[in-house]
C-alpha cells in the first residue's frame, strides 16, 4: 500500500533489531531522509530525485512504526529511535551520512547527531526546532507554542487518539495537512494525491498507535528521570554544519521556537525562513527546498 512506484528502488533493511523499509535513488555520499507526522517516506519524493540527480545516494526511510517498516510494541524513545538511524547507516554499508529530517524526523536528526556524532557529516532540519528548544517553548510559552502543538498533548489519552486518527478513513490526517500548510499548497494540483496517500498510509494496521507512541514518550518522559537524562545527552553543540529551514507560516512548530535552536548549531550553520510556506517546506516548496539542500550538502551554505 505504501510502496509507491517511481524512479527509486524499494528495499528492506535490518537495523537495530528491526526491519526498516526504504526507498533509494542515486549513488554517491549517503543522505538519509527522515519523515515527520502524519506522513511516511513518500513525503521526500521530490528530494529523492533532486539529490540523486545532484550526485548523492538518497535514502528515504519509513521510521519505526510507520509505512512498511516493523511496528514493535516498544522502542519509541529518543535513544532507540536514534539507534535506528545510526544502525541504518551501517546496514547500508556506509561509514558516514548526512541527515535530513522533517518534523519528528528533524527532532530525530538533532538527537541522532548528538548521540552518534561520528556518523554524520551534515544535519538539515525542516520545521523542527532542537528538542530542548521545543521543550522550553512548550513550558515557557504554553499559550503560544503549547496551543500550536495541542495535538501532542491530546495524544496522551489511551485508545481514543488512535480511533480519531483512523476514523472515517483517516479524515483527521487530511485536516492536519490542510490546517498546517501554507495557503498556496492546499490548492495545488498534487495536494489531492498527498491527502490520499497519507490517509492510506495512516490506515496501515498499527501505524496510528505507533505514531502516537512518539508523542507519548516525549511527554511522559518529562515526568521521569529518563527525560532528564535524555535532555543532558542532547544538550551539546553539534560538531557539524546545521541547516535549519522553516516555513514562515508554520502554525504547528512556530518560527520563533525554531529560531531558538541556534545554541546547538555546529560550525558553518545557517537558518533560513521560507515565506508563504507552512509546516511542510519540502512538499510546499519542493524546488526551492531541494536547491537549498543540494547546495548545503555540496559544501555551500544553503543561502
Amino acid at each position: 500500500m505504501v510502496r509507491i512506484s517511481g524512479p527509486w528502488t524499494h528495499r528492506d533493511i535490518s537495523a537495530n533489531g528491526i526491519r526498516l523499509h526504504v526507498a533509494e535513488a542515486g549513488s554517491g555520499p549517503l543522505v538519509l531522509l527522515l519523515h515527520g507526522f502524519p506522513e511516511f517516506w513518500w513525503s521526500w519524493r521530490h528530494q529523492l530525485i533532486a539529490l540523486a540527480d545532484a550526485g548523492f545516494r538518497a535514502v528515504a526511510v519509513d521510521l519505526r512504526g510507520y509505512g512498511d517498516s516493523d511496528k514493535p510494541p516498544r522502542g519509541y524513545d529518543g535513544w532507540t529511535l536514534a539507534g535506528d538511524v545510526a544502525g541504518l547507516v551501517r546496514a547500508l554499508g556506509e561509514r558516514k551520512a548526512a541527515l535530513v529530517g522533517h518534523d519528528w524526523g528533524g527532532l530525530l536528526a538533532w538527537t541522532a547527531a548528538a548521540l552518534h556524532p561520528r556518523l554524520f557529516t551534515h544535519v538539515a532540519v525542516l520545521a523542527a526546532p532542537h528538542p530542548l528548544a521545543l521543550r522550553r517553548a512548550m513550558w515557557r510559552r504554553p499559550r503560544w507554542q503549547g496551543l500550536a502543538a495541542a495535538h501532542v498533548l491530546s495524544a496522551q489519552l489511551p485508545v481514543l487518539p488512535e480511533r480519531r486518527l483512523v476514523h472515517r478513513s483517516a479524515a483527521l490526517v487530511e485536516r492536519m495537512l490542510r490546517n498546517w500548510s501554507g495557503p498556496k499548497w492546499t490548492v495545488a494540483p498534487e495536494f489531492d494525491d498527498v491527502v490520499r496517500n497519507n490517509r492510506t498510509a495512516m490506515q496501515v494496521p498499527g501505524v496510528a498507535h505507533c505514531a502516537l507512541e512518539y508523542f507519548r514518550w516525549a511527554v511522559r518522559s518529562q515526568l521521569r528521570g529518563e527525560g532528564r537524562r535524555f535532555a543532558e545527552a542532547v544538550d551539546r553543540r553539534l560538531q557539524v554544519p546545521v541547516l535549519q529551514l522553516h516555513g514562515a507560516e508554520d502554525p504547528c512548530l512556530l518560527e520563533s521556537t525554531a529560531r531558538a535552536s541556534s545554541p546547538w548549531f555546529g560550525p558553518g550553520s545557517t537558518y533560513r525562513v521560507l515565506p508563504e510556506v507552512g509546516h511542510f517546506p519540502h512538499q510546499e516548496a519542493p524546488h526551492t527546498t531541494s536547491r537549498i539542500l543540494t547546495e548545503f550538502l555540496s559544501g555551500g551554505t544553503g543561502r
